[in-house]
């Protein structure tokens, strides 16, 4: 029950985060690296990639939600250098206009990780995957 409960929430999260990118773009132009070429794109395209993300925690059959929650959690992972970049060059949105808050943000990132993975019931098949490679190596 509480897992179902975190998916959904999840899912529901990642939903409306995505909706923002497309409908409010401004604030997440923060997070985008300098070094990345076209930012209203990569805001675009990172809204719509939430949205997709979003809707597979909430609709992908229970066969499908562990390759779901390793997808989220990858999706975590490639977007964090844009909260570092945030932290770097001290720009603020969201309300994050102190380093600290900007830091704290940072600390929350493997939180979501670890959400994502849970919750979609990925953290079998993702340590399963890890323990196969490490007898290869």
């Amino acid at each position: 029950m509480a897992r179902t409960a975190a998916r959904l929430l999840l899912g529901a999260f990642l939903l409306l985060a995505g909706v923002a990118h497309l409908v409010a773009p401004e604030p997440f132009l923060a997070q985008v690296p300098p070094f990345l070429p076209a930012p209203g794109a990569v805001v675009l395209v990172s809204g719509l990639v939430e949205i997709a993300a979003g809707g597979a925690v909430l609709l992908a059959p229970a066969r499908l939600r562990p390759r779901v929650g390793l997808a989220v959690a990858a999706l975590f992972v490639v977007v964090f250098p844009g909260n570092v970049s945030q932290y770097l060059t001290a720009t603020p949105a969201f309300g994050l206009d102190t380093d600290g808050a900007r830091a704290v943000r940072l600390l929350f990132q493997p939180v979501l990780l670890a959400w994502a993975l849970w919750s979609c019931a990925a953290w079998g098949p993702l340590l399963a995957a890890l323990r196969r490679r490490s007898r290869r190596a």
